[in-house]
């Protein structure tokens, strides 16, 4: 299995209209969504093998959005469902197309409630790269679920994954985020942040997007544990740092009309970038590491011109398609 995911899988609830905040939004309607089942689905659309984990209500949309993992060819056997839980839902609005809120509904959501007795310790064993995110990270149990999957994936070989993907609302101070995820920091290889969230973990005000400001903030997370961190840049591309090198990749120009769910995408074409025929850690020197960051700042940017994570998806063939035609650096 190249790709197992692990997390929450909800239903997203779009805004109707762009450029009103989430009280204004006339009306809402849901698709499928959470950060690490659009990561396997995004997988799936590019060719490799993936599969998810993680527990859903045992209600309507539960098991609509497991249909939807299936459909995509996601493999599914890990999903859990709770009969007394219900599925998170997580209601957004963009104030424009660059910009998302979020208001989640969990009281608790199903996703929190997955126990590591539940998980498949087979589907974790055959893993080459195992990805999380921070939201099941939040409550327990999902956090020692979390923690032993790692677990399991580290002791299997795999290049472990995370994705801090934070959002406030489910914390209950940002304290308890920033100690969680740096106790976390060290059990993963791979860490991919965005802007603000590697200036909150390095513990400074703020981080410009220049390389060099960029630089030392990702070096202070990879002196933590991972051997490579990713920060993703919005329409500017993306900045990688490891021990032997740091370096921006630029974005491309496309004509943005939701930008939720890109970040997810891109995870998704650098893991299967890095996961290819050999070893991983050979894929961190330099040049290969920049030739992945280009392939997943296209999967981003293709996933940008559509409403909704997974329906925007792009295969593998769209991404080729799409590099052939364009180069890097182009702005917006």
């Amino acid at each position: 299995m190249d790709v197992v995911t692990l997390g929450e899988l909800l239903v997203d609830m779009f805004p109707a209209e762009l450029g009103r905040s989430l009280v204004e939004v006339s009306a809402f309607r849901p698709k499928p969504g959470g950060a690490p089942a659009n990561v396997a689905v995004a997988v799936a659309r590019l060719g490799r093998q993936s599969a998810f984990i993680g527990k859903v209500g045992d209600e309507a949309f539960g098991h609509y959005l497991v249909d939807v993992l299936r459909r995509e060819g996601v493999e599914t056997r890990g999903v859990r469902f709770d009969p007394e839980a219900r599925t998170t839902m997580a209601f957004i609005a963009m104030p424009d197309e660059n910009t998302a809120e979020f208001v989640f509904y969990r009281n608790p959501g199903a996703d929190t409630l997955l126990r590591s007795e539940e998980l498949d310790r087979d589907l974790l064993g055959q893993a080459r790269a195992f990805h999380f995110g921070s939201l099941s990270l939040t409550h327990e149990p999902a956090r020692s679920a979390t923690l032993e999957a790692i677990r399991l994936a580290r002791e299997a070989g795999a290049l472990i994954s995370f994705d801090v993907n934070y959002r406030p609302a489910l914390w209950s101070s940002p304290q308890q985020a920033v100690e969680t995820i740096m106790e976390t920091l060290p059990l993963a290889d791979l860490i991919k942040v965005n802007e603000v969230e590697v200036a909150l973990l390095s513990g400074r005000d703020r981080v410009s997007m220049e390389p060099g400001s960029l630089g030392v903030a990702a070096k202070a997370l990879i002196e933590k544990g991972p051997q490579a961190c990713v920060v993703t840049l919005g329409p500017h591309g993306s900045f990688f740092q490891t021990a032997e090198a740091g370096e921006h990749v630029p974005g491309f120009r496309v004509e943005t009309v939701d930008a939720v769910g890109c970040g997810d995408a891109f995870v998704a074409g650098l893991l299967c970038r890095l996961v290819g025929d050999g070893n991983w850690r050979d894929r961190l020197a330099p040049d290969q590491f920049r030739a992945a960051l280009r392939y997943a700042n296209a999967v981003g940017a293709l996933t940008s011109l559509t409403q909704g994570v997974i329906p925007a998806l792009p295969t593998a063939a769209r991404v080729d398609e799409f590099l052939s035609r364009h180069s890097a650096g182009e702005g917006r």
